[in-house]
């Protein structure tokens, strides 16, 4: 399983996320202490937000902890809003391509989980994707092209209920196949305006999540969302429920219900 971050609010350097707490994602890219395996060494990335609608990206198959340009980088940047993972590969190899976050336009995305025979759906999957977004497609993983399916579903227009859309359709696609379901989804995306994450499995065993502000002590407002928290200040963070999105934008943080089944029933 794979760890990631996601920050939005005042601005701050990534590596108050990325490399200086005590359990940094960089830290947790081989001592991670909430995921199935503790090394997370099959790449990693950054997506940040800044002057201009699209975001910066940077990514390598590198393992987070022996890359000394991200250090480099999280320390100079400094971003309102951005998005950092660490992979731990379960479907695609390990290059480029594969590691999140993955971005379109003014979106970003990156994901923890698993669909549970992705192989036998990969192609229906793909045929609902229109031309431009299926040739937008550069890796293979099971993670970019559910990202694509929310882009196809709308997800410039309604983000949780087009990320809810794609989770249902990968539901139908897997019992009309396989006649069974199991997807794990723990995923955080952005329009560069504001942050959406959700956690959802359908045997209710979904990856981690965990939200925190950040920065109240110093007067600085914001929030972070991460895989398992970022030090052992426990009582700041708030495990988000299975079953849950949230929403972090000007007004605030909210956490509200991700109901994907209830649409997979009615298809």
């Amino acid at each position: 399983m794979c760890r990631w971050a996601a920050y939005r609010g005042e601005p701050l350097y990534l590596e108050e996320l990325v490399s200086s707490p005590a359990h940094s994602l960089i830290e947790q890219s081989h001592c991670a202490t909430r995921a199935k395996t503790a090394t997370n060494g099959d790449g990693f990335g950054i997506a940040w937000y800044g002057d201009h609608p699209e975001p910066g990206r940077y990514r390598d198959i590198l393992p987070a902890w022996s890359d000394c340009n991200l250090r480099s980088l999280a320390r100079q940047i400094r971003s309102p809003l951005f998005l950092a993972h660490v992979r731990a590969a379960t479907t695609g190899a390990t290059r480029r391509d594969n590691c999140h976050p993955f971005v379109h336009g003014h979106w970003s995305f990156m994901h923890n989980g698993q669909i549970a025979g992705f192989d036998r759906i990969r192609r229906p999957m793909e045929a609902l994707l229109s031309d431009e977004l299926f040739h937008a497609r550069t890796g293979t993983t099971d993670s970019e092209l559910l990202f694509l399916l929310a882009l196809q579903f709308g997800l410039d227009t309604d983000p949780l209920g087009a990320m809810e859309q794609a989770i249902a359709e990968v539901e139908r696609l897997s019992r009309a196949t396989a006649g069974e379901v199991l997807v794990r989804f723990t995923a955080a995306f952005s329009n560069g305006h504001d942050l959406y994450a959700v956690r959802y499995a359908t045997d209710h065993r979904p990856p981690t999540l965990f939200a925190s502000p950040m920065g109240a002590s110093s007067g600085r407002t914001g929030h972070c969302l991460v895989s398992e928290p970022l030090n052992d200040d426990t009582d700041t963070w708030e495990e988000i429920p299975d079953g849950s999105a949230v929403t972090v934008t000007a007004e605030g943080i909210r956490t509200l219900l991700f109901q994907p089944q209830a649409l997979s029933r009615a298809a």
